[in-house]
């Protein structure tokens, strides 16, 4: 299919893809300007990793061609030892309470990051990403849920236009983090 699409990771080849965007993003790999300007993503992954999540529920990706431009990733509660940073905001979540009742009383997932390449952004693929995630998961799952750094004011902004809404700011060691909530109900 030509142009971009969005869709569910397939192979092994998409999961690369998705490491080789994931490195370019990573505020090491970036300039001050850029990271304040365009965001960044946080964790680094492994293949063995980004294999184990999506056996148990598929990330979404788009893609230009048979190139991987964007991902965002899917971590439901099953995959949460996976990648011990993701721990600490399941057991975040299990102590909140959304519009009045708790966690526990709905079925949410995680989106553990999300990036789009340097030359897509602005051109609505974040949006894609989260329309397919609603697509795809929102007969199974209430709500996504997902952290983003108070310093990554693009992601912050993007995330507040699809939809989400601000359940808590909670510092850790790594950093201060705003919880996001986009309520499929």
């Amino acid at each position: 299919m030509p142009g971009l699409y969005s869709t569910l990771v397939t192979s092994t080849s998409d999961l690369q893809q998705i490491l080789n965007l994931q490195q370019q993003n990573l505020p090491k790999n970036i300039s001050a300007e850029e990271l304040k300007s365009q965001g960044f993503v946080t964790f680094q992954h492994d293949l063995e990793k980004l294999q184990q999540f999506h056996q148990l529920a598929p990330s979404v990706i788009v893609k230009d061609d048979e190139k991987v431009i964007a991902y965002a990733l899917t971590v439901v509660n099953e995959a949460r030892h996976i990648f011990p940073s993701m721990e600490s905001m399941f057991v975040l979540l299990e102590t909140l309470q959304w519009k009045g009742k708790s966690f526990h009383d709905f079925r949410y997932y995680e989106m553990g990051q999300v990036c789009v390449a340097k030359e897509y952004r602005g051109k609505g693929v974040f949006e894609m990403l989260y329309q397919q995630h609603k697509k795809s998961y929102s007969h199974k799952f209430d709500l996504l849920v997902t952290q983003i750094s108070t310093k990554n004011h693009r992601s912050l902004r993007a995330h507040k236009k699809v939809g989400f809404e601000t359940a808590v700011v909670k510092k850790d060691e790594l950093d201060e983090w705003v919880t996001v909530v986009w309520d499929w109900r």
